[in-house]
């Protein structure tokens, strides 16, 4: 199966946006591992005077996470998937948050730049040009801003490979199904399966020009499968050590 991609994928992600936080709910880990993630960021002063961009945000548990980790921060979040958002707006936000109807290509000539901190949660795999979309990032962060990517990568060791095919087979795909969602879960599995390593996607982000780039896995059954990517826009003090 060819991961989908574009247009076909936010499709599938619109009509898979009714049952998206149930199934979400149903994976241990998934929001405390989005909290750790954003808390990674260690924005200073719980987010005082801050800007923060949430690429990606989908339903808004990343922004949730966002807000719990930095909630002085102001926060955009912004999704390609017009399903999805609805769900993110329909929830209770203080007026802080705001929520952006783009693509992450489409932010800069939309949004008022730079951001402090950039987080993008479970993106990058989805994307056709990464790299592309890792320039714009770097493009949206003020010089020393901080970058955090919350993403499904494996850690290139053969039991997670192993691992994340059996979870998908056992559990996502069938209830997928059960929700008639499957080919969205389907292109899970295979985007995860075809997505950078951890050294691969680390990678990435160096020749991106990010500094101080370093990754934590995430924990639980989770581990050596998702992980954060932390990093700086530039010649700057990198993020603190992640925990």
């Amino acid at each position: 199966m060819t991961p989908l991609r574009d247009e076909a994928l936010a499709r599938a992600f619109d009509d898979a946006s009714h049952t998206y936080d149930l199934l979400t709910a149903l994976n241990p880990g998934y929001r405390t591992d989005l909290l750790r993630s954003a808390r990674r960021l260690r924005l200073p002063g719980k987010g005082a005077g801050l800007r923060v961009l949430d690429l990606g945000c989908g339903t808004g548990a990343s922004t949730r996470a966002l807000l719990r980790a930095a909630p002085y921060a102001s926060i955009t979040a912004v999704d390609a998937s017009p399903g999805m958002l609805r769900r993110a707006r329909a929830k209770k936000w203080p007026a802080r948050v705001r929520f952006s109807h783009l693509a992450a290509e489409e932010v800069e000539a939309a949004e008022e730049v730079p951001f402090d901190a950039v987080f993008a949660g479970y993106l990058f795999r989805n994307v056709t040009t990464p790299d592309r979309v890792l320039a714009s990032a770097r493009n949206l962060l003020r010089p020393g801003g901080r970058l955090a990517v919350h993403e499904y990568s494996l850690s290139g060791a053969a039991v997670h490979r192993a691992l994340w095919t059996a979870v998908c087979r056992g559990v996502i795909i069938p209830v997928g199904t059960l929700t008639g969602d499957r080919a969205l879960y389907r292109h899970l599995w295979r985007s995860v399966l075809d997505f950078d390593t951890v050294p691969a996607f680390t990678e990435r982000l160096t020749r991106a020009g990010f500094t101080g780039v370093r990754a934590a896995p995430a924990a639980g059954w989770q581990t050596g499968v998702v992980h954060t990517f932390l990093a700086c826009n530039g010649p700057a003090a990198a993020p603190e050590r992640a925990r």
